[in-house]
């Protein structure tokens, strides 16, 4: 099919004999749902889609539930369906996570492509070829394949599940026929990321795929046509949401000796702020929270990489903290934006022992409050060291605290002791730690309740500024 035959017939192809008859009709349902074929409002039978794009019944409820996920139509029973209107705002927003995930998997990926890109030039290959012909379905079917292979080469499984659960393959399918006229250059846009990944140069390839997309974003902004998702992004963020909160840990998980409560709430409706609970080998526990740089979908994209390079090298056999949290270090540095950096507490604990082992990369110190003898003594875990991230060859040192029963450790973010009042004074740490001297025989879930009711008072209306994170643990008398 052409780029060029607005307003002609197009000759329906024959299913094809692979088996994939879903792709073509996405592609093709998808360009014509996104330049406005389909009135807002129409009722689509679907029947009739059936018969045109020769599908199934089966597969035609398949193919429109998916833009019924990105909002573009809702359906109606099993037999129609009702188009929505697209809105610029939500494209260029959807845009925007996609930069800030093609900048992230590039950088990683980097080491494994470079002088590997065989696959990357066919694909380029193919898109040219299809440019050739003026074949608008063929071209995406090798864009997407481009960009979803180098994410794959990532290997950074939280990636490709952002990834899906935006449905970018389906957004690029939907508006690059808006931006046909500017074809040469979006073509040719991919041979320097080619070149810089066949060198290995991580870095320059994640920078070129950020302005690769930011770049389709400014010709989308000057094409006359409407080619946002009102409704979309909109279910997108929440379905972004719903699988940033899969990555902390269960309220139902227990380490044995401790009892656990946390709290988190972003300052939009996703962010950067990081805590988790995990079993490692030898009956030890890791212990983490988290603050990235930045706020909103490109703080918690960059949590979600953070995190899987912590688990991944947590979860291999090691007895160096120091050591551990400096390849976590190098990992995020070679994979990250620019000026990208995380403050890090990463401590393992050893129930049967109560020994807390820990290094602690640029975060605000947790406590441990130790109530004897008619006093409070407060030990801050502090450790020397960066933000991981920060320098590539930043490095580590380690501690280790033996607990005692009653104590009680607390961890936090910046967002609980930079909350503002109207004056712009912060709640600060000495507060915090009066605070928390104050609650000896509470319970982790009242000192969490009694933190916040104190932060709320004192910031009296202004509005969240930060994520804010709360992990409040109680050393128990049972293990």
């Amino acid at each position: 099919m052409g780029l060029l035959n607005q307003g002609k017939k197009e000759v329906i192809a024959p299913r094809s004999q692979s088996g994939q008859p879903n792709k073509l009709a996405r592609v093709r349902l998808a360009r014509e749902l996104f330049s406005g074929r389909y009135r807002p409002g129409e009722a689509l039978h679907l029947s009739g889609i059936a018969a045109e794009y020769q599908l199934d019944a089966d597969s035609v409820m398949k193919v429109l539930a998916d833009f019924q996920t990105l909002g573009m139509v809702t359906l109606s029973g099993k037999f129609s369906a009702i188009v929505h209107s697209p809105n610029p705002k939500e494209m260029k927003e959807a845009y925007e996570i996609r930069a800030a995930l093609e900048e992230i998997g590039g950088r990683t990926a980097a080491p494994v492509l470079k002088g590997n890109t065989a696959e990357l030039r066919r694909e380029l290959d193919g898109m040219r070829a299809a440019f050739g012909r003026l074949d608008l379905d063929s071209f995406v079917e090798h864009d997407v394949a481009f960009h979803r292979s180098i994410l794959q080469a990532s290997q950074n499984e939280v990636l490709l599940r952002v990834w899906d659960s935006l449905a970018v393959d389906l957004r690029i399918r939907g508006v690059i026929g808006k931006v046909s006229r500017d074809f040469p250059e979006v073509v040719e846009s991919h041979q320097p990321i080619v070149d810089a990944f066949e060198k290995g140069r991580g870095r320059e390839a994640g920078l070129l795929l950020r302005n690769h997309v930011e770049t389709i974003l400014e010709f989308l902004k000057k094409s006359e046509s409407d080619s946002g998702l009102h409704r979309s992004l909109r279910k997108d963020m929440e379905t972004a949401k719903d699988v940033q909160q899969a990555f902390f840990p269960q309220q139902s998980l227990s380490i044995p000796g401790l009892c656990c409560e946390t709290f988190y709430r972003p300052a939009q409706s996703i962010g950067g702020d990081y805590y988790d609970f995990f079993p490692l080998q030898g009956s030890r526990w890791g212990i983490t929270i988290g603050d990235v740089s930045g706020k909103g979908i490109g703080a918690a994209l960059l949590m979600a990489s953070l995190q899987a390079s912590l688990k991944a090298q947590a979860l291999h056999p090691h007895s160096d903290l120091s050591s551990l949290v400096g390849d976590i270090n190098r990992l995020v540095h070679a994979s990250s934006p620019v000026n990208f950096f995380a403050s890090l507490f990463y401590a393992e604990y050893q129930p049967e022992a109560r020994v807390l082992r820990y290094v602690n990369a640029g975060h605000n110190p947790p406590m441990v409050l130790r109530w004897r003898d008619g006093r409070c003594d407060v030990f801050p875990l502090e450790t020397e060291g960066t933000p991981v991230g920060a320098l590539e060859s930043a490095e580590y040192t380690s501690a280790t605290i033996r607990l005692e029963i009653g104590d009680l450790l607390v961890a936090y973010t910046d967002g609980i002791t930079e909350a503002e009042d109207h004056q712009g004074e912060f709640w600060g740490q000495q507060r915090l730690e009066n605070l928390l001297r104050s609650c000896r025989d509470r319970t982790p879930k009242q000192i969490i309740k009694c933190v916040l009711d104190e932060v709320s008072a004192f910031s009296n209306g202004p509005s969240q500024r930060d994520d804010i994170t709360l992990v409040v643990i109680r050393v128990k008398d049972d293990v």
